[in-house]
């Protein structure tokens, strides 16, 4: 059924009935009065069965099926609104879809974006109103299709189609997050995500943004600013755990005018289970492969000035050369070293675990010479794959855990880098 225009309902050549557009030939005037009369008895007809603008009829009597004051052929009392008006634009992804019916029930409503996806909605116990359960995506063509009956039992029906907002940039909060798809992490690998732009409806975007695990395992998200929530579950990820971010935030305000911009999943997988501690006492590495010990290396930690920090701490990045700057750290002019191998970060401040070939081998295991780094024995270039700091980078994921114990600084700060396992489960989730 093509829709009605304007300029139809003047000239009477809308064959309505028809479902398309004709013209009449030339007859007598008491003909054409006729001709008339019926294009618009079928013009009236075919507005009601294909259902149009609830705001564009303001005169309907309520005792049809269809906001626009026509009554369906078998004679149903259901009266239906869909709102927004068909052919709006610029709809709110929020608060703006509503279907109701009235002097009936409604039966069902489907409604569905251009590619098909089904919008989940219910209807309301008594029958008579539809709402989504979430959010509309932005900028997007959706289609109405509902139908109530009355209490005969006399159905009606209604279409309807409009098009949600398209919010600026300066509207759009993207999120970014730190795992790839296909991608393989150790088993202390955190989900995080920081936003471009403050959230202020943090339980919204908090709906909208789940981790999922295969085989099953509780997982949480916590908050540690406007900006920056982490997912994790209580106890480090199994090995081979498929593990899957689900990012539905297109459409969700995440402030007052500001519209969240992502609408995909990212899988990836938990390898096998490494986690290392060194010991500040003894300056040895050790590193646990599955629950056994592996490898033990004789490491420098933090000097007296600039000691190490305890705790649990999750490899975030790994580069083969590293520009240190003691700058960059808030250590004025105290190094820079352009070419340190095998970097691994342990935290947003600073922190790696890195190889030294500055260093005499006698300084492992025995002296403690670093800025608050890891340090494993290297050499220049870090060229040889025999080296402890060489066999230790090849041989950990993004992801994997050291820990560090027996130093004279503080826990690390969870926030710090991806190291929320130095927070109680019960206070991760209070957030």
């Amino acid at each position: 059924m093509t829709e009605q225009t304007a300029a139809d309902t003047a000239t009477g050549v809308e064959g309505a009935a028809a479902g398309g557009r004709r013209t009449w030939g030339v007859r007598s005037a008491r003909g054409r009065r006729g001709l008339m009369a019926l294009a618009l008895g079928a013009v009236l007809l075919g507005a009601a069965a294909c259902g149009g603008d609830a705001d564009a009829h303001s005169g309907a009597d309520g005792k049809n099926g269809s906001a626009n004051g026509s009554a369906p052929a078998n004679g149903s009392q259901a009266a239906l609104t869909v709102l927004p008006a068909n052919g709006a634009t610029g709809v709110d992804t929020s608060g703006a879809l509503k279907v109701s019916a009235a002097k009936g029930k409604l039966t069902k409503v489907a409604v569905t974006s251009q590619d098909g996806t089904p919008v989940d909605g219910a209807i309301s116990a008594d029958g008579g109103s539809w709402t989504p359960k979430g959010t509309l995506r932005t900028n997007t063509h959706y289609s109405v299709s509902a139908t109530a009956t009355d209490t005969d039992g006399k159905a009606a029906s209604q279409q309807s189609a409009f098009t949600t907002v398209k919010p600026t940039a300066s509207a759009t909060n993207y999120g970014i997050f730190n795992v790839d798809s296909g991608k393989t992490y150790g088993v202390g690998m955190e989900v995080s995500i920081r936003f471009n732009k403050p959230v202020t409806n943090q339980a919204d975007v908090r709906h909208a943004v789940t981790v999922t695990a295969e085989p099953s395992v509780p997982v949480e998200g916590h908050w540690f600013s406007s900006q920056r929530i982490d997912f994790r579950p209580e106890n480090y990820w199994a090995a081979g755990t498929k593990v899957t971010l689900h990012l539905k935030l297109d459409g969700v305000k995440t402030s007052k005018g500001v519209y969240g911009a992502q609408y995909k999943d990212v899988t990836f997988t938990i390898g096998r289970s490494q986690t290392s501690v060194a010991d500040n006492k003894t300056k040895m590495l050790t590193i646990y492969r599955d629950g056994k010990l592996l490898k033990t290396y004789p490491t420098s930690l933090g000097d007296a000035g600039h000691t190490t920090y305890n705790g649990k701490m999750v490899i975030e990045e790994k580069d083969k050369v590293v520009d240190m700057d003691s700058q960059t750290v808030g250590l004025g002019n105290a190094y820079r070293i352009k070419d340190v191998p095998h970097g691994m970060r342990l935290s947003d401040s600073g922190t790696f675990a890195h190889g030294n070939y500055w260093r005499p081998a006698s300084t492992f295991g025995h002296e403690n010479t670093s800025h608050g780094c890891v340090g494993l024995r290297d050499v220049k270039g870090g060229g040889d794959p025999t080296t402890p700091a060489a066999w230790f980078y090849d041989h950990s994921l993004i992801g994997d855990v050291v820990q560090v114990v027996n130093s004279p600084d503080k826990v690390i700060p969870p926030s710090n880098g991806l190291n929320g396992w130095n927070m109680a489960w019960s206070s991760w989730v209070e957030s």
